[in-house]
């Protein structure tokens, strides 16, 4: 049985990559964990619960959070790390990608943030984060990214948009912004074209990602933050 008490985290997009390093950091934190995506599969761990569908269904939101509440009683942190990503020049977008990318990026993160915010305005606290991107802030025409700037440029402005409406009632709203990371999603023989692509000459760890995050749910004055971790891509080359 789980330990009554502990505080949980909720994360989607967390069978691979940066979602399954958050799942372990946040395990190591002491948190009890609820991780969704697609295809999870089940934990032999008795705190951490997992929960597939597609985020970009409300339904799944509806199913992670009821999961979390039934198991665990609460929910502390959400960190909405699932994301969709499409590189195509912006007249080659088909409606399917439209459809696909704003499922993921956009509805995805709506309703499992209403469903956690409501539950964390009854313990009186809480903390949500975003994974956006770089190219946000910092357009490149190496990597046309329309849909990438559309989608999670919205989760950058809902991220200020919740830290604010919410200040005054302990629930803190932050984002990390990642530059290229090494993951799954990039095969090998692309790190040197994508490496180049930063100041630093380099692309990014997943601990680099994790870190950003647990920095953010240890800082309580911290809020509406937007975490540049992009080897200086968003201060210019």
């Amino acid at each position: 049985m789980s330990t009554p008490g502990k505080k949980v985290a909720v994360i989607t997009g967390a069978s691979q990559g940066i979602g399954a390093a958050l799942v372990r950091a946040y395990r190591e934190l002491g948190y009890a964990v609820v991780a969704t995506s697609r295809g999870i599969a089940p934990s032999q761990d008795a705190d951490i619960v997992t929960v597939q569908g597609d985020i970009a269904d409300p339904a799944t939101a509806e199913r992670v959070i009821a999961a979390g509440l039934e198991r665990f009683g609460r929910v502390d942190t959400l960190v909405n790390n699932a994301g969709a990503f499409v590189a195509k020049p912006f007249i080659e977008y088909t409606q399917e990608d439209y459809d696909a990318v704003n499922g993921v990026n956009l509805g995805g993160f709506f309703r499992i943030t209403q469903l956690a915010v409501e539950q964390m305005l009854r313990q009186e606290g809480g903390h949500v984060v975003q994974i956006t991107t770089s190219l946000v802030d910092h357009a490149n025409s190496a990597v046309p990214s329309v849909l990438a700037s559309l989608t999670k440029g919205g989760l950058q402005s809902a991220t200020k948009s919740l830290a604010i409406e919410y200040a005054t009632r302990g629930i803190r709203s932050n984002a990390v912004s990642p530059g290229t990371v090494k993951t799954p999603m990039h095969p090998e023989e692309y790190h040197g074209t994508l490496a180049a692509l930063h100041p630093v000459g380099r692309m990014g760890e997943i601990s680099d990602i994790v870190d950003a995050v647990l920095y953010l749910e240890n800082a309580p004055f911290v809020t509406g933050e937007i975490l540049h971790v992009d080897g200086g891509q968003s201060a210019g080359h």
